[in-house]
């Protein structure tokens, strides 16, 4: 296979995921719900009725997050101090006051201009809380200053950041609206009802926080059921909880139970736009993230802000059957007991009858965890639990429940939990330390991050080799699998290609999904047969990924209908995500591959309007424009672009390009030696260069360039012009 891409193409095939055709099909979440036997949002019973019966659970849910996850801005639901109080960041002022008992913050709005908004709902309780503002009738957006419930004091969310106003990052932008980008976890039985016509939110949901419906599903028929007195005396207790529910309750199935947090407790990508039916697999409502650079350090632990889904996925305690509500109250959320007793409650002589292969031995003892007795270093979340900070004052633990490897960091470079304390002793002292402790134990051993850390350092054939042993090996969790996959397509070569196509029929969905991602390299006919029985997938996000991997390809009649069928569902979704930047990409990419270049131009352009930082849009729309021979049109595209992201290499790229074929070599130059000043160098710059500085009449700084290129680059084919500059010789200038 070659595997020979530019860039513009490795990002093309990276957006192959939408239809551009909104009129073909319409077919709602909500109605493959129904047709897939769960039931509809509408008839969710409020958590007030669920209390006349559930009184213990309720009283326990009323002291949860979950019941301050959104409120209205009543006096005993704002914590922040709206006495006419000020906060100053980057020489701009927001202040926080009330008016006629309502709350209010004084702020620059989506214009640049001060605006006095109205709070709208209160988000959270500990260690902060946000608040929601309305900058357009239905439109909420988070409010990037917050208030620390510590500390009693404001701050700001992203104080390094200094957005302005008209930045897609900017607490108006996209990113921070609070309908596309967070409701759904925060409300029961959310509908986003966004209509991309008028680009209008029309938002709907059962109960504004996060009630007994979101986890608990429908009870209406369990109402009508309870109501009848002497049906109690026919059932067991757990059966009379579970009467007149048709979905299972998280208590009676583990795997159920864990799927129920995680699809808010994950970081993922959502399929719909709306709040899934409870009960629908993870897998028919999200799109999982890998350990990819950036979110996860190589070995697995958290690095940016991924929730607890994928790290409790890669632990020994999920592979063991461990769930949510083993350490976790489900209606308080507090965990089951105090200090080191809820780790006690396996991890102990005692044991536990349920986790029968766990070592009865002794862990709360100085012989275990080498620190005195009480001391923080005795606590058994301090080394197999490591926090980092979130939202500047939100510690997060990582789940996946590791033990301490300074070894890690002295070999690949990732952080330890030693270090969180001893960091001035050094990785090498802690890994000492740990040896002499632990003899027999797993420092120096073998660990999955040696293998994705090289991956992600080296796409050689070794390293791919090895990342295909790994996505191989079945005693790894699947979540690292699937991310060695990840990693390999990156440098996929024949022989590996066939070694982990096997993996297209895994159990499990996401090695499965993993690896159906190299098919976007393989020939279109060769596609077509590997991804053909895929759009039977028993997991929905596989049958839509098969589904664009088809898009545009002739298929037998026979499978055509299966197509169409996933294609309105993937319509569907691709409708209701169209407040999104990167759904719109999505759009534009696929109407490319069904040649509609208009339609793929005005979903660009539409992403830009959205984030005018978003680089690959404008210059996508710039490269079409060039395409149509409408060099005018992408010279202003592209200096917009310039505009809005001015510290950007790449814009600056497509300017040097862009002039050097409208023959404007003297702009050319300007805007590639920009590029060169904002960005590395790549050789197609430095060979454009010398081109047009030999255009110019700039004869030995073109015959620079072109030797620049030469000794940066030895392996880079340059242009003939810029062969031809490698053999003159010029006087050199005084």
């Amino acid at each position: 296979m070659n595997r020979t891409f530019g860039n513009s193409l490795c990002w093309f095939n990276a957006v192959l995921a939408s239809i551009f055709c909104l009129s073909l099909w319409s077919i709602s979440s909500l109605a493959f719900a129904q047709e897939n036997g769960t039931l509809p949002h509408s008839e969710t019973v409020s958590s007030e009725v669920c209390a006349t019966c559930h009184s213990d659970e309720y009283e326990a849910w009323q002291r949860s997050d979950h019941s301050w996850a959104l409120r209205e801005p009543r006096s005993e639901n704002v914590l922040g101090d709206f006495d006419d109080a000020e906060f100053t960041l980057n020489g701009e002022t927001t202040r926080f006051h009330k008016k006629g008992g309502q709350f209010y913050i004084e702020t620059l709005g989506p214009d640049g201009t001060l605006v006095d908004y109205e709070v709208k709902y209160t988000v959270g309780v500990r260690p902060l809380q946000q608040y929601l503002l309305e900058t357009q009738e239905g439109r909420l957006q988070s409010f990037d200053v917050a208030w620390d419930t510590e500390e009693k004091r404001w701050f700001h969310l992203y104080p390094d950041q200094n957005l302005k106003p008209g930045e897609g990052l900017h607490w108006t932008g996209p990113y921070k609206n609070w309908n596309g980008r967070c409701a759904e976890c925060h409300q029961t039985d959310y509908v986003k009802g966004y209509d991309p016509k008028d680009d209008q939110f029309h938002s709907e949901w059962s109960e504004l926080t996060i009630g007994c419906g979101a986890c608990h599903g429908n009870g209406a028929d369990h109402v009508a059921w309870a109501e009848d007195e002497s049906a109690y005396a026919e059932l067991s207790p757990v059966l009379a909880l579970t009467k007149g529910f048709d979905i299972t309750l998280p208590m009676e199935d583990g795997q159920k139970n864990i799927e129920i947090c995680a699809g808010c407790h994950s970081r993922r990508s959502t399929i719909f736009a709306d709040s899934p039916v409870v009960g629908t697999p993870f897998d028919d409502s999200y799109n999982l993230a890998l350990l990819r650079q950036g979110l996860y350090h190589a070995d697995g632990q958290i690095n940016d802000e991924v929730y607890v889904y994928g790290s409790f996925l890669q632990s020994k305690m999920y592979a063991k059957g461990v769930t949510c509500s083993n350490c976790h109250d489900p209606h308080s959320g507090e965990l089951a007991g105090i200090g080191n007793t809820t780790c006690l409650q396996c991890h102990s002589p005692a044991g536990n009858p349920d986790f029968v292969s766990l070592p009865k031995k002794e862990y709360d003892t100085p012989a275990h965890h080498h620190h005195p007795e009480g001391s923080e270093g005795a606590q058994c979340v301090s080394c197999h639990m490591p926090a980092k900070n979130f939202m500047q004052v939100d510690p997060r633990r990582d789940h996946s429940f590791r033990v301490p490897r300074p070894d890690l960091t002295v070999t690949i470079g990732t952080p330890n939990a030693c270090g969180t304390c001893h960091e001035s002793e050094g990785p090498e002292w802690a890994a000492a330390r740990v040896k002499d402790w632990f003899p027999d134990g797993r420092s120096g051993t073998y660990h999955y991050g040696m293998t994705l850390a090289r991956g992600r350092a080296n796409q050689g054939p070794e390293a791919v080799a090895a990342l295909a042993d790994l996505a191989l090996d079945e005693t790894q969790a699947d979540i690292v699998r699937a991310s060695a996959i990840d990693l390999a397509t990156a440098g996929l070569n024949e022989q590996t290609f066939n070694r982990l196509l096997p993996l297209l029929e895994d159990d499990s969905a996401v090695v499965r999904s993993a690896a159906m991602q190299m098919l976007d390299l393989v020939p279109a006919g060769m596609r077509v047969d590997l991804a053909t029985g895929l759009l039977k997938d028993p997991a929905l996000t596989l049958r839509l990924g098969a589904t664009r991997l088809l898009t545009g390809q002739p298929l037998d009649p026979e499978i055509q209908a299966e197509f169409d069928r996933n294609m309105a569902i993937f319509q569907d979704s691709l409708i209701g995500r169209a407040d999104f930047p990167e759904t719109q990409l999505q759009i534009a990419g696929l109407a490319l591959v069904l040649r509609d270049v208009e339609a793929a131009k005005r979903a660009f352009l539409e992403a830009t309007k959205m984030d005018p930082q978003l680089e690959q849009a404008w210059v996508m729309v710039s490269r079409i424009q060039q395409a149509q021979n409408l060099p005018d049109e992408a010279e202003v595209t592209l200096l917009k672009a310039a505009a809005a992201i001015p510290e950007s290499a790449e814009i600056q790229n497509q300017l040097g390009g862009l002039y050097f074929n409208t023959r404007q070599n003297a702009k050319a130059v300007d805007a590639l030696k920009r590029s060169l000043e904002l960005g590395p160098a790549t050789p197609q710059v430095l060979d454009l260069l010398a081109n047009n500085l030999y255009e110019t009449g700039d004869l030995t700084d073109a015959i620079e360039y072109a030797r620049q290129l030469k000794q940066q680059f030895p392996g880079f084919e340059p242009s003939e012009l810029t062969q031809k500059l490698l053999t003159l010789k010029v006087l050199e200038r005084p």
